[in-house]
């Protein structure tokens, strides 16, 4: 038993609709995705100012900010932590912004983030051998306690060798499209230096 020929359209129609909404998805998906790529160091630095700043509200009661400034101690206290975070993050999106194409490619954003985050990586670490040096009670409150902090100091260190690995990144794509634009550059050049005679002879119609 054969297909009529209404049949057959409807279902051509069908998986034409079909196919094309496949591909318009594939095509809003494409878009989202670069302009995530474009936007990771803005992203990035916020999730850097506010997910140890998070952590931290989640091991001290909002009364007590104020007496971790007060009463600070480099083995003890972890005000540091997020304050860190939220000045390097405020650098490195400060230069990114200043910065054009020439000195996103080579110039201040990658030095300047690669040395705000190796500095930062070095105080964590510095920090963390102090912290965690230190024995914690067997209980169940120390234990969630100890692991809180545990995620403070990974989310510090995992953003700023975030932010180096996308600072690198927007680098090399800034000196790819330099790269384009030169090469375009001195294709046209190239062409009014071999076709001279040529540019005459447009000249010549243009002011006829």
């Amino acid at each position: 038993m054969g297909f009529s020929k209404e049949e057959i359209s409807k279902s051509r129609r069908f998986w034409s609709s079909l196919w094309r909404g496949i591909k318009t998805v594939f095509v809003l998906f494409t878009m989202f995705l670069s302009f995530l790529l474009v936007s990771a160091p803005i992203f990035l630095a916020v999730a850097d100012a506010l997910l140890p700043s998070a952590l931290l509200h989640r091991l001290s009661a909002p009364a007590n900010l104020s007496s971790h400034l007060t009463n600070y101690d480099f083995r003890h206290s972890l005000i540091d932590i997020p304050l860190i975070s939220i000045v390097r993050s405020a650098v490195i999106l400060c230069v990114y912004g200043l910065c054009d194409g020439p000195k996103l490619s080579r110039g201040p954003y990658l030095m300047i983030t690669m040395i705000c985050s190796v500095s930062s990586l070095i105080y964590v670490s510095l920090k963390a051998a102090f912290v965690f040096g230190e024995p914690t009670n067997g209980d169940g409150g120390g234990s969630y306690f100890r692991a809180a902090e545990v995620a403070m100091f990974l989310c510090s260190s995992v953003l700023a060798i975030g932010h180096i690995v996308v600072a690198y990144r927007t680098s090399c794509r800034e000196r790819r499209k330099l790269l384009v634009f030169k090469i375009d550059i001195e294709a046209v050049s190239a062409c009014k230096n071999v076709h001279p005679r040529y540019q005459k002879i447009l000249q010549q119609e243009r002011l006829k």
